[in-house]
């Protein structure tokens, strides 16, 4: 088994660390970012919809233009940012659909599954970008 974060979302995450790690309202141009965070242009740009349809990111056309958080990076969470580009991570397809077990009522293994889930959900609720821009302060700054 293997619990996988795909690249996408991996890149979406970029672009909202690399927003967050700037002062709140500052407008970053799209190939700055793209640059400074390791995220091909053209995936950067496929990005922005998904993210800015999430309440995420702002987007800003033509001369002055850029990209910036839409709100507050202590109030965006990994959780909001991977389930604006996919859906929601589950540990196994039966803790959602436990009709696709015969088992399930009874099985002990779906009980951890589902205590897992929530620890993951949890984990990734509570980790806000305020404090993954902090820790990535200390290493580096725009």
């Amino acid at each position: 088994m293997r619990f996988w974060v795909n690249r996408r979302t991996d890149y979406a995450i970029r672009v909202v660390l690399g927003l967050a790690r700037y002062p709140e309202g500052t407008r970053v141009a799209a190939e700055r970012l793209s640059r400074e965070m390791l995220i091909p242009l053209p995936m950067l740009y496929r990005l922005l919809k998904p993210l800015a349809q999430a309440g995420l990111v702002r987007t800003y056309p033509g001369a002055g233009g850029g990209l910036e958080l839409a709100r507050s990076p202590e109030r965006i969470t990994l959780w909001d940012v991977i389930t604006a580009v996919e859906q929601p991570p589950q540990v196994s397809e039966c803790v959602e659909y436990p009709e696709v077990c015969p088992f399930a009522p009874t099985c002990p293994v779906r009980r951890r599954w589902i205590r897992l889930q929530r620890i993951l959900r949890e984990e990734l609720e509570s980790t806000t970008f305020a404090q993954l821009a902090a820790e990535t302060a200390a290493v580096q700054t725009p």
